[in-house]
């Protein structure tokens, strides 16, 4: 049977390899194959799918769709964009990196690079409430037996991906080995949110980062910290600078050669050039800073729990 499949071709420098090998939340930075593998709830939360993706040498993304007998292949396509950052113009990106030097020097230490994100604010929410007061590797091994268990696994290049299950799915769940049961309680508040349309990509992009929070907020189990987290990479959102988020200001004072900690004042207007893709500037110093500064362990996107993060637009 052949197959669906479809070509993203990027606007600007875009690098699949740095997307597959990033590594945050949900996902671990793994060995690239030259297969970025992809499976997921699909938009609307009723089905899941499974994407093969590769990017050749004329640097377009070309993508195989394992899933539905006759998939939605436009709607595959939008969140897959969504999902590696390829729904923007990446060359804003670059007059970005030609006005700032520091942003220029980041580029070329990973060129390509673009936020990769969260499959949507639905996964992005479950993963909020899996991983919250709990070690992030524990909780990835239990999201992946939740997912074998009670998701859809793919055959995808020759390795197994398994999907997060679907709201409907979760809601069955009534125990699970690793989830405590006030836990599972909060996951299918997330279950019923997403049933209930409060987790639309697309709703949450029209309100706006701000409201978006405070309408994420109404979830259970979802604070500040979290809500900031779905908004921005969970729903892709491109220009949110967080002001509190204490490693991205760390690595952008030492980045800045700034003689103490910056304040949150100095942080905006360092930040200020960056726009309109300030949050792809941040990860861009959260996951390039540590080549460019040598330090021995690289810091990808996995930010530590503060007491609150204030994310603003």
């Amino acid at each position: 049977m052949t197959l669906p499949t479809f070509t993203i071709v990027p606007n600007g420098p875009f690098s699949l390899a740095e997307a597959a090998t990033f590594g945050f939340g949900q996902r671990a930075a793994g060995h690239w194959d030259g297969t970025m593998r992809l499976a997921f709830c699909l938009d609307g939360y009723a089905t899941q799918v499974g994407v093969q993706v590769r990017q050749d040498d004329s640097v377009d993304v070309r993508c195989v769709v394992h899933g539905p007998t006759e998939p939605d292949v436009d709607a595959v396509s939008r969140q897959v964009a969504r999902v590696l950052s390829l729904d923007h113009d990446g060359e804003e990106f670059t007059a970005i990196g030609k006005r700032d030097p520091v942003i220029g020097r980041l580029q070329a230490a990973a060129p390509g690079l673009r936020p990769p994100l969260f499959y949507s604010p639905y996964e992005a929410a479950a993963w909020s409430v899996l991983s919250a007061r709990r070690p992030a590797r524990q909780m990835m091994a239990v999201r992946q037996r939740l997912s074998e268990a009670h998701g859809r696994t793919f055959e995808l290049a020759g390795q197994q991906a398994a999907a997060f299950p679907t709201p409907e799915a979760l809601l069955a769940v009534e125990s699970f080995p690793g989830i405590p049961a006030a836990k599972l309680g909060l996951l299918r508040g997330v279950a019923e949110a997403a049933i209930g349309g409060q987790l639309d990509a697309a709703g949450l992009m029209a309100l706006g980062p701000d409201p978006a929070m405070a309408k994420l907020q109404q979830i259970k189990g979802i604070g500040p910290f979290y809500s900031s987290l779905i908004v921005i990479r969970g729903t892709g959102f491109a220009d949110v600078l967080p002001v509190a988020e204490p490693k991205a200001l760390a690595l952008t004072a030492r980045l800045y050669d700034a003689a103490a900690p910056l304040t949150e004042s100095e942080f905006r207007a360092i930040a200020e050039p960056w726009r309109p893709l300030r949050t792809w500037a941040i990860v861009l110093i959260r996951a390039a800073g540590p080549r460019v500064l040598g330090d021995q362990q690289a810091v990808g996107y996995a930010p530590v729990q503060p007491a609150g993060l204030a994310a603003v637009s």
